[in-house]
């Protein structure tokens, strides 16, 4: 029998991920965001859960439904299921949280708390595990966010400003996200420039305690010539990019700009960007990933 179709369109975010990722931290800022909220529903029963949303005298718009490995038996079952609500014209998005090992490890012997994968195993090897068997909810998901860098704090803000936007047809948000190579690469990007190869102001004693957000850098930065080429060559790209991923109904967009220590040239970088994405008129953040570091 095929899943029964809901009756109105909903806006439903599928939060799923590591544990130890901040999984529970998206979901309690959805429900702070005015999500009605279930955590571990089995797969089989969301189409049935959708209808009832759409069938109730309360005024049910936007769902969250929270996935991990609990969900043993049907995890291969998602992709079928997803692709069946989203024929029938849902709004259907799935959010994945991941971190990297040696922050999930830390997480979880800091609070004390079993890994659900380690079995005999220890910590480590219950991360690898579960990171191996979510690796096809990853692939479907229309956002990978990389919680590494985050305390609790700043992942409930980075989440509020991210998860409030407007509904997937509206206009694209991209993320603007500085960092230094020298730290390793954002995960969660899915645009990156290497500007590595612009002059260091570093390397100039008077600039070298700055950072990219002073005008003296800045203007170090952007009078370049081979700034300016860069700069043309990637707004080229971009302003006639960015309108297809709209088209594509995709809802984020995340533009990591990276130099050698993510302070200077990357941080220049990605605030002329962002100002350009404003001025075409889509909505913008900027994250300074490694500014103090």
């Amino acid at each position: 029998m095929p899943p029964a179709t809901p009756q109105k369109i909903m806006r439903v975010l599928i939060v799923t991920g590591l544990s130890g990722s901040g999984k529970s931290t998206a979901i309690h800022v959805l429900e702070d965001l005015g999500f009605y909220c279930i955590d571990n529903l089995p797969v089989t029963l969301i189409p049935r859960f959708l209808e009832l949303c759409a069938n109730s005298e309360e005024h049910v718009t936007r769902v969250a439904l929270g996935i991990d490995l609990r969900e043993r038996v049907s995890l291969r079952e998602y992709p079928a299921v997803l692709a069946d609500l989203r024929a029938h014209g849902q709004r259907v998005e799935i959010l994945y949280l991941e971190a990297a090992d040696e922050v999930l490890v830390r997480r979880f012997s800091e609070t004390r708390r079993p890994h659900p994968s380690a079995g005999g195993g220890g910590i480590l090897q219950g991360i690898r595990s579960e990171r191996e068997r979510l690796a096809g909810l990853r692939e479907l998901a229309d956002q990978v966010i990389d919680t590494s860098a985050y305390t609790v704090h700043e992942l409930r803000e980075h989440l509020q400003r991210r998860l409030a936007s407007t509904p997937p047809e509206a206009s694209l948000l991209v993320t603007v996200e500085s960092f230094g190579y020298k730290y390793g690469v954002p995960t969660d990007a899915d645009v990156m420039f290497d500007v590595r190869f612009l002059p260091n102001p570093f390397f100039i004693e008077e600039l070298r305690a700055k950072t990219g957000i002073d005008a003296e850098v800045a203007t170090f930065v952007l009078q370049r010539p081979e700034t300016e080429r860069f700069l043309a060559q990637v707004s080229d790209l971009l302003e006639s990019t960015l309108p297809l991923y709209v088209r594509e109904g995709k809802s984020y967009l995340t533009l990591a700009i990276g130099c050698t220590g993510g302070r200077h040239r990357s941080v220049v970088m990605a605030e002329e960007l962002a100002r350009r994405f404003t001025a075409w008129g889509y909505r913008v953040q900027v994250r300074h990933r490694d500014l103090q570091r």
